[in-house]
């Protein structure tokens, strides 16, 4: 017999006290039947009417966003942004918070999911709470920074621009995003004609003038003639193999950090907020002190940022080797660090290509995975090559958690753990762990 459909619970609204906040930019509420509610634009404390997104009846969980606020946080703004708020623009989790109050929040995920995912506190990992914001971020409560050099706007179907809704393929059509970098703002992709495109992404490269669209169209659609309100290049994602083609002007930006210049082609990876790359080379080299003769394993090396920073400084009597998977990033890391003799860049997944290389001793590690983490595997081989240190940097502090407990079970513990507020106004954060051999006993 088959079972009944459970019966859908959006639009219900239920009216609950606000517990914790949990990792996703949410918080933790319960129904009057005990369903776990995980709401939306709600602060720790509040009593709110939530209004339910998603879940039906009998499901572990349910989504839903604070319609209406009835007892206030001390914390609780008014969002900044007029595109925030419940149904509206998904790019940003916190608007309705203020900065401090933000950073408190993602510190309180970051300890929660150490102590859930790794059985380690605050105080194991040699951290103090702090959540830091990066240098000009410090605004009053109420002003917004402006650090994404990076946007990817969706486009509805009658050409406009905008961002998409929270779990949705909407679209939010607006005219300015306010965490948008001036050097994005300023090409005034919200005020075109984008028809016949799905997405269209504006880079603004730190350090140098650069500025790149890259512009993503709907099966068989031409391409718009990109007039904007300054120079760019122009590139194009081919719909079916979905390699991006240079259409005008450069196909990379020079994107500026640690003293060097990084070439970035076809709309590669590069951190988005402007003081984000010199921040993390800079906590890095902190943790690791490399010195001169090192032997250094940069994974996951994207275009060869701590590559180069590590090069420079183990010098010509020292040696690093990169592994990154994009065939487009190889090429460009190793355009970045062609005055480095001793270092190689191999093209690959980490997990293959590291075995290969046959490598059993080296003295420093550098490895910033994407959102999955690095896995059981990886960190199993990383820990057997007796590295003085490791430095993690982290995008999920979930995932970083899970390889951490991994890094335990490999005899590695916990130096230092340093949290940076990269990603204002949203649930990310960027965490860098400083790993060391444990002692014997501890």
């Amino acid at each position: 017999m088959q079972a009944e459909p459970r019966k859908s619970l959006v639009g219900e609204e239920y009216e609950v006290e606000i517990g914790p906040v949990a990792h996703g930019g949410h918080c933790i509420a319960r129904t009057s039947a005990g369903q776990v509610l995980f709401v939306r634009h709600a602060l720790p404390g509040e009593r709110v009417v939530a209004r339910v997104t998603e879940g039906e009846e009998g499901a572990r969980f349910l989504r839903a966003d604070a319609v209406t606020v009835l007892d206030a946080s001390k914390d609780r703004i008014d969002a900044p942004c007029p595109f925030a708020g419940p149904g509206r623009c998904g790019g940003c989790d916190w608007q309705h918070a203020k900065p401090g109050a933000q950073r408190r929040l993602k510190g309180e995920v970051v300890a929660e999911q150490l102590r859930r995912l790794a059985g380690l506190s605050p105080e194991d990992v040699g951290w103090d709470g702090t959540v830091m914001p990066a240098e000009g971020d410090k605004v009053p409560a109420g002003q917004v920074p402006a650090w994404r050099t990076r946007v990817q706007y969706a486009v509805t179907a009658d050409g406009r621009a905008g961002l998409r809704r929270h779990r949705s393929h909407e679209v939010e059509p607006i005219d300015h995003c306010m965490i948008a970098a001036e050097g994005v703002s300023e090409l005034g992709i919200e005020k075109r004609d984008w028809t016949g495109m799905d997405s269209v992404e504006a880079i603004a490269a730190t350090g140098s003038q650069d500025r790149q669209v890259v512009l993503t169209p709907k099966p068989g659609a031409r391409l718009p003639l990109v007039e904007l309100d300054r120079p760019v290049s122009v590139l194009r994602v081919d719909e079916r193999s979905g390699q991006v083609h240079r259409v005008h002007g450069r196909p990379f930006v020079r994107e500026r950090a640690d003293g060097r210049t990084h070439r970035v082609g076809n709309g590669g990876f590069w951190q988005v907020h402007p003081k984000a790359a010199d921040t993390l080379v800079t906590a890095v080299m902190q943790g690791l002190l490399p010195r001169k003769g090192d032997m250094a394993l940069d994974l996951y090396c994207g275009v060869g940022l701590f590559a180069g920073a590590l090069a420079d400084r183990v010098g010509e009597s020292g040696a690093v080797l990169g592994i990154e998977s994009g065939k487009r990033a190889v090429e460009d890391a190793r355009h970045n660090l062609a005055d480095f003799p001793r270092v190689r860049i191999e093209q690959g997944k980490v997990e293959s290509v590291l075995p290969r290389t046959g490598i059993t001793e080296v003295d420093l590690v550098v490895l910033d995975p994407p959102r999955a983490g690095a896995g059981r595997g990886t960190v199993e081989h990383l820990s057997s090559l007796g590295a003085r240190r490791i430095a993690y940097v982290a995008c999920d502090p979930a995932a970083l958690a899970r390889d951490l407990a991994y890094f335990r079970d490999g005899g590695y513990r916990v130096r230092t753990l340093r949290v940076f507020d990269l990603f204002p106004m949203t649930h990310h954060v960027e965490c860098v762990a400083i790993l060391e051999p444990a002692k014997k006993g501890s």
